[in-house]
């Protein structure tokens, strides 16, 4: 079957039909090629080992192909994908560390947070690139990723929600949290930053 050029314009939904319905591994591929790289670079800020990341990159994928015939679309294929990358990724990082939180607290239990102490997202504009990784390393993995969700892959609270499987509540709060665990960090390494 002749695979037009045009096809690399469809939408992530019309080429999960078109594989579904004619099993064309060129659809499959070109959904692997638009995900792939953004997968992998959560993969790799999650387990922090280019190997492990790349077998999960793999792993992932057939757990994508192997499913995508239940996926209800009820919510982007992006927020499926990135879901499914999460949960994968959270369970590795779970098997390394038995009988640890794999957030930096329980959320639930936790006490609020008052507005007052909220952290201007200016506050991380004005890092150099090397002084936010360095802060970004120190993180738990889960706060970690909760802020690239959010600040570099510009991914809604509701999506972030849906995939690490909290209410929006929780999920700006373990933002807001996140934020002021960087916060500290940046004054433990770098000096007092005034907000």
């Amino acid at each position: 079957m002749a695979v037009s050029a045009q096809n690399k314009d469809l939408t992530d939904v019309e080429l999960m039909h078109l594989y579904l319905q004619s099993q064309n591994s060129f659809y499959f591929t070109q959904l692997y090629r638009r995900y792939a790289p953004k997968v992998y670079g959560k993969c790799i800020s999650i387990l922090k080992d280019h190997t492990e990341a790349q077998d999960a990159v793999q792993d992932i994928f057939v757990k994508v192909m192997l499913n995508l015939s239940g996926f209800n679309e009820k919510s982007q294929f992006s927020t499926w994908v990135y879901s499914i990358t999460f949960n994968y990724c959270m369970d590795v990082v779970r098997k390394r560390k038995k009988n640890k939180f794999l957030f930096s607290e329980d959320i639930e239990r936790a006490p609020d947070v008052a507005d007052e102490d909220e952290i201007p997202d200016s506050y991380f504009l004005d890092l150099s690139l090397p002084q936010l990784k360095e802060i970004l390393d120190e993180l738990p993995e889960g706060d970690r990723l909760v802020i690239l969700y959010k600040y570099q892959d510009d991914i809604s609270i509701k999506e972030i929600a849906e995939i690490i499987n909290k209410t929006e509540s929780a999920t700006k709060m373990k933002i807001k949290r996140a934020k002021m665990k960087a916060a500290e960090i940046f004054q433990r390494k770098f000096g007092k930053k005034e907000y």
